[in-house]
């Protein structure tokens, strides 16, 4: 005995597949934009480390033996620092600018060198300002 009326195909339509697989679209849509944008954020946040500790690294070096750095290499050299970190916006330790000073830090120093580094990235931050102005 047959039921041919009440039989039913199990299964998922189209349309219930398409509005699902619209639903996938949209919130894929919604956080591709906000992945990149941490990741965006993490890459500023360890340039600002990496800047501050470099800034202090150099600043150490300077004080401890009278005259600053003339390369970020003299850092490693000395011991300060195990190896020169990579600039996480280039992906490159060696786009890292320096400034060099004609001036002195203090009083007891001998030479004029490095008295400040920056990224060599010419991308503009989240924040509106270029990231070698940082």
């Amino acid at each position: 005995m047959a039921r041919f009326g009440k039989r039913r195909d199990r299964g998922f339509t189209l349309i219930e597949l398409m509005i699902v697989i619209s639903l996938i679209l949209i919130l894929v849509s919604i956080s591709i934009p906000a992945y990149n944008q941490s990741i965006l954020r993490a890459k500023e946040s360890v340039l600002k480390q990496d800047l501050f500790q470099l800034r202090s690294l150099i600043s150490q070096y300077t004080l401890d033996k009278q005259k600053a750095p003339q390369s970020l290499d003299d850092l490693v050299q000395a011991g300060y620092i195990k190896q020169i970190p990579n600039d996480p916006m280039t992906g490159s330790n060696s786009t890292w600018t320096v400034e060099q000073e004609d001036s002195l830090m203090s009083v007891d120093q001998q030479d004029p060198g490095i008295s400040d580094v920056h990224s060599g990235a010419e991308q503009i931050s989240s924040d509106g300002t270029a990231y070698t102005t940082w």
